[in-house]
């Protein structure tokens, strides 16, 4: 991550750099890409070239550092990065030395990648490759990012650890299955290395003609990065959340829009049946979108059918409990495309956000509908 940049030689960096331009013989793939403040804001158009040109499936953003510092590129980096149809995760710079350290680390990150937006379910890295803990035995170690992980999944996220090549096995352990190891050969062409893991981090000087500046790209080698987060919509299937205004056959119910006014002259009738083209919270409350900016109130409305789930992974959907806790192994249940008859009323849940209720104490989040197109908290 950008923490390494002061690291490079020149000589090294240019070598890379003109490497990494010819991308037609890199055998290495641009699966993920992780970016910071040092990247600025990214556009939705920035991720959409990768996503298209690059074959980008995953952004990591930066979220914390220590105790003492929220990356201010984080909210606007996830937001473009859903908008571009990209699974979104974050990283927090780890600083702890020890295991009280650790879980104040992980409380801070917890805290801050809330604020930024970013979904449950998505994977909060701990990057540990800070001088300050080159120190710590290796047994310590293991405690504090036990300890940290252990804080994070308090949060709804589920984690990994990130680091240097160098450092596994002698500053750390790091299983088969976890770990998101970097590690940069001059040539990428005939590595495929740390396969054992999730991640290989194998660049740190890669160029995409759409953005500006370079990336750290990575390539996936199983889908802990790109599963266990609110679905991506897939824009071209089609909306199922139709819904049908409820009340007295004579009444009329007036639409709003986005900033919560009156839409006058534009009442829909009781008993009519509308697509909606997703679920918004205006001034603390859901509406339906059912026009361009013509939004109904959840309240006035009833479902005419089932709820579409849209996850565009065979890894399912999460569901929680009515106290915001993940239920587990619920995406062996809730897989993508399937139908689940729901009540008509919204449940606001804590840290998760307006869900519907699909059984006993199972919701599932508006996030993962198709179609949603929720917009906060």
């Amino acid at each position: 991550m950008k923490k390494k940049m002061n690291r490079i030689f020149l000589g090294l960096t240019l070598v890379v750099l003109f490497f990494m331009q010819s991308s037609t013989v890199l055998g290495a793939r641009t699966d993920m890409v992780d970016v910071s403040n040092h990247n600025g804001y990214m556009t939705v158009s920035n991720f959409t070239d990768m996503r298209n040109n690059y074959g980008v499936k995953s952004v990591v953003t930066k979220i914390s550092e220590g105790t003492y510092y929220s990356d201010y590129t984080a909210s606007n980096n996830i937001a473009t990065a859903q908008q571009a149809g990209l699974y979104i995760n974050g990283y927090h710079y780890a600083k702890y030395t020890n295991e009280t350290q650790a879980v104040a680390e992980g409380n801070y990150a917890g805290a801050q990648a809330q604020k930024a937006g970013l979904p449950v379910g998505a994977v909060l890295v701990a990057d540990v490759e800070d001088s300050s803990q080159s120190g710590v035995s290796k047994s310590q170690m293991n405690a504090n990012n036990t300890a940290f992980m252990n804080t994070v999944k308090a949060y709804g996220y589920r984690t990994d650890v990130y680091t240097m090549g160098s450092w596994v096995g002698s500053k750390m352990d790091i299983s088969n299955g976890t770990g998101w190891i970097a590690s940069y050969p001059y040539n990428a062409s005939d590595k495929n290395w740390y396969t054992n893991n999730n991640a290989w981090q194998w660049g740190s000087t890669y160029t995409f003609t759409g953005s500006y500046g370079n990336f750290d790209v990575s390539q996936l080698n199983n889908d802990f990065y790109t599963g266990g987060q609110p679905a991506l919509v897939d824009t071209n299937s089609t909306i199922n959340n139709i819904v049908s205004v409820k009340g007295d056959k004579y009444a009329a119910y007036s639409t709003v829009k986005a900033d919560g006014s009156l839409n006058y002259g534009t009442d829909v009738v009781s008993g009519t049946n509308w697509v909606s083209g997703g679920i918004y919270q205006i001034n603390g409350k859901p509406y339906f979108a059912i026009g361009l900016t013509e939004y109904l109130p959840q309240s006035s409305t009833t479902f005419k059918d089932k709820v579409v789930i849209n996850y565009r992974s065979d890894y399912g959907v999460l569901a929680y409990n009515s106290k915001g806790e993940v239920i587990k192994d619920s995406n062996k249940r809730f897989t993508g495309g399937t139908e689940w008859k729901t009540e008509d009323k919204l449940v606001h849940i804590k840290n998760i956000g307006w869900s519907y209720k699909v059984a006993t104490d199972e919701y599932i989040p508006v996030t993962y509908m198709q179609g949603s197109g929720y917009t906060g908290e």
